[in-house]
């Protein structure tokens, strides 16, 4: 309590102090302004998106107090309709079966996702049934005689284990088995009933023709591609920092057109590919290479771009290092690890040997957008990553009667299409469309790599491993180079090759970060 008291009641002196050391210039307390938690994300949805009117439906963990709300975004306008309080969060719900699961709480709730198709969604009734009562309209509430995190340190209580009937797993004794797998399915489907019931009625009720998402829930890109494929909207917009972090551009954008009552002119995607982080010009680029001791060779842009896809097309992986780096928490071909979506045994070799994680985490096509739908189930721009959808019939391997019987991460071996890299187990990718006028670069990357292979698709997974941000600086990106199996490091038009390195410099790199 008194921790509590100190860091809410004086927040804004404690702001104040903070922001004066930065700048001995800003003496006007009152400068600051506080937005509320869902406004920021409801705000960060609407503005930048393409649509004059939609609704907005921000779903996540909690924010002051509300978990789900509903607002209607008109022009520079944005009303808030409806709240679902704390504790009922359908993200607290999915993070508390994170917890269950042995993953750990706001970070590993993605892997939940990833592991639940090698699952079956045995459990999703119990859970409608007896963790909450689920409303035809998607409202809820959830029973929290099972629950722990409204007034203890955990999430769940034992009476949740006994529902389930096994204990919390934890991670450093238990390994996971086809009970997690079955969870993880289970309260994936949850979410997506939910998700669609709720976007459903509000479809029905408002007779809006634009969706826009936002809220930590709205990274679950498996329940996007159902909302898509449900057909109840003519478009959907969602914010691809679409976290807590993208609540920092909702609050601007809220003062800007909420308060300062500007008008909205352009009706087009206002993130235009989400690169707005640094980027570095070219000298500085060539000191650092020089300062870190690194032998490295500069080419004309077409080189690169020539050099980077034959040595795709050979097996080799990238570590792709250009312009602005992306907002949000996926990587969008600034700061990417790229690799052949062709080969059988990258996926497994990306996890283990560079990213040092889980081998059942799937990884993720960057896709020409002209092709898109010639090679997934999809004809749809999805330039932040936020979209699921089937790999299509033709490019599909059809599976044994051997195989189909296999469990589990058993079924990871299997080939399942003519691009298994990115292929996971029940056929699905989380798919980027790549469009050439918001990176031009890798959009010819992509279609080099297309005519030497006659595939307009790359594996693309954030230049990083696991437990560590995404590399920022240059410094960053050479740090992750040599403490990984990558092969070559492009940054900029400067190419980097592991073989020519300085044996010395290689770092052990696995045990840097935290694991999430």
């Amino acid at each position: 309590m008194p921790i509590w008291l100190r860091e809410k009641l004086f927040q804004k002196k404690f702001l104040f102090d903070q922001l004066k050391q930065h700048d001995e210039n800003f003496k006007d307390i009152n400068k600051i302004k506080f937005s509320e938690h869902h406004y920021s994300h409801a705000a960060s949805a609407f503005f930048p998106s393409p649509f004059k009117e939609a609704i907005v439906l921000t779903l996540d963990g909690v924010g002051e107090w509300a978990t789900t709300t509903v607002a209607i975004g008109k022009d520079n306008n944005l009303k808030m309709l409806k709240e679902i309080h704390f504790p009922h969060s359908l993200g607290l719900l999915y993070s508390a079966f994170t917890y269950y699961t042995g993953f750990k709480v706001n970070s590993g709730e993605y892997k939940v996702m990833g592991l639940a198709p090698y699952g079956k969604p045995k459990y999703k009734d119990l859970i409608i049934e007896k963790l909450m009562d689920l409303k035809n309209d998607g409202s809820f509430r959830l029973n929290m005689k099972y629950f722990n995190y409204a007034t203890g340190l955990t999430m769940t209580n034992k009476k949740f284990s006994d529902l389930f009937g096994q204990p919390v797993r934890n991670p450093k004794k238990d390994l996971l088995t086809q009970f997690h797998m079955d969870i993880a399915s289970s309260i994936q489907a949850v979410t997506e009933e939910i998700v669609l019931r709720l976007t459903k009625n509000l479809a029905e009720e408002y007779k809006v023709k634009n969706l826009c998402l936002a809220g930590g829930v709205a990274l679950n890109c498996v329940a996007n591609g159902k909302i898509l494929k449900e057909n109840l909207f003519h478009d959907i917009w969602i914010q691809p920092a679409a976290g807590d972090a993208g609540g920092s551009l909702g609050a601007a954008l809220a003062y800007w057109y909420r308060e300062l009552n500007n008008p909205r002119k352009d009706f087009k995607d206002q993130m235009k590919g989400s690169y707005l982080g640094p980027s570095f010009k070219e000298n500085i680029i060539e000191n650092k290479l020089s300062e870190l001791k690194s032998v490295f060779k500069k080419k004309e842009y077409k080189e690169i771009i020539s050099i980077t896809a034959k040595e795709l097309s050979n097996g080799k992986t990238v570590g792709w290092f250009q312009g602005r780096m992306e907002f949000g928490p996926r990587a969008l071909g600034s700061r990417s690890i790229l690799a052949d979506p062709r080969s059988e045994k990258m996926q497994k070799e990306l996890n283990l040997k560079i990213k040092f994680r889980e081998s059942f985490r799937p990884f993720a096509p960057s896709v020409l957008r002209e092709d898109v739908s010639e090679w997934f189930d999809l004809d749809y721009d999805s330039p932040y990553m936020l979209l699921v959808s089937e790999v299509h019939k033709t490019k599909q391997v059809k599976m044994s009667d051997s195989d189909k019987s296999l469990f589990g991460i058993d079924k990871l071996n299997i080939k399942r299409s003519s691009i298994p890299a990115i292929t996971h187990v029940d056929y699905s990718a989380r798919i980027q469309t790549v469009h050439k006028e918001t990176n031009p670069k890798y959009h010819d990357l992509i279609n080099e790599f297309k005519n030497i292979t006659k595939c307009p698709v790359l594996v693309n997974t954030s230049f990083n491993v696991r437990g560590e941000p995404i590399v920022c600086s240059i410094e960053d990106a050479y740090n992750c180079f040599m403490g990984t199996n990558l092969d070559i490091l492009v940054i900029e038009n400067f190419i980097l090759f592991k073989e020519y390195q300085n044996k010395s410099l290689i770092k052990d790199y696995k045990n840097k970060f935290e694991l999430d």
